[in-house]
């Protein structure tokens, strides 16, 4: 009889080690939903723009979506919308309060011509998955050649690897570009300035995070704070464009070579509550 039970309990903890790894990252097209591309993890959520949605708005913003920590919910959220095209501006854990336009939105990167951002002509038209698993999720998606300037043109593959138990996620950006021998290139946030309401700036070479209201109210009234940044290893500078939309972190580089950032964001009815705790945060990023 000891044998048996000794036996069952060594099957039971060999039972509990080969179980799979809780799912905490994801990352997917999703062709019922205007071509967007999620990505999330057990903190933080967002999607970029596809082909379905260029004109409305056709731009490399990251569309930044807050949620509380724990599960994952795009999902569940895309499968509302087929209902409710507005389910994920409601609260359900989480939602998308965030405004991008046009814009670099949450953290995407653009080239800087003359003190102006080049956007893509398009959203992105192709992506690759490299890596999927329940622990890490690496894509990489496609922006055709565009032309950036009277003598540039230029595309881009955007590679973007999410992990879990971290605000965020870590972008390797390959420009190959023609007309000139190296490009200034921005990662930055949209400041939202229309909205009155930054409430602090963290501003340092390689470093811009800012702590602000919610900026798309038009579903429903959120009363929390998002913080949201960009950190760029090795930037020349840090600054915020004359118009005053965006926080940008700059540096020169030549065709094909990798411009590496992060851009990260948060909520404050999760576990960062002020803008002191998201700044914290983000300089232990640099």
């Amino acid at each position: 009889m000891r044998n048996r039970f000794l036996l069952a309990a060594a099957m039971l903890v060999m039972a509990a080690c080969t179980q799979a790894p809780q799912q905490k990252v994801m990352a997917r097209y999703v062709p019922e939903r205007a071509d967007d591309f999620v990505f999330e993890n057990n903190l933080v959520a967002g999607r970029f723009y596809g082909k379905a949605l260029e004109g409305n708005p056709t731009s490399p913003g990251i569309d930044v979506w807050v949620k509380l920590p724990g599960p994952l919910v795009a999902d569940e959220w895309y499968k509302g919308a087929m209902e409710d095209p507005d389910y994920y501006h409601h609260n359900h854990g989480g939602k998308d309060c965030y405004k991008v336009a046009v814009s670099l939105g949450g953290g995407a990167s653009a080239p800087l011509i003359d003190g102006r951002l080049c956007y893509p002509a398009t959203n992105y038209r192709s992506f690759d998955m490299l890596e999927e698993t329940p622990q890490k999720v690496v894509f990489v998606l496609h922006y055709p050649q565009w032309q950036a300037s009277e003598t540039v043109s230029v595309s881009l593959d955007k590679q973007v690897t999410v992990l879990p138990d971290t605000y965020f996620c870590a972008v390797e950006d390959r420009y190959t570009f023609s007309g000139a021998e190296t490009l200034t290139v921005a990662a930055g946030v949209n400041r939202h300035p229309a909205q009155e309401t930054l409430v602090e700036e963290c501003l340092a070479p390689g470093l811009y995070a800012l702590w602000e209201h919610a900026s798309d109210q038009s579903i429903e009234p959120e009363e929390g704070m998002l913080g949201v940044a960009v950190v760029v290893p090795g930037a020349s500078e840090s600054q915020v464009t004359p118009d005053g939309i965006h926080g940008i972190c700059t540096r020169v580089i030549r065709s094909g070579e990798a411009f590496c950032y992060q851009f990260g964001s948060c909520w404050s009815a999760g576990n960062v509550k002020d803008a002191a705790g998201w700044f914290e945060i983000v300089k232990k990023q640099l």
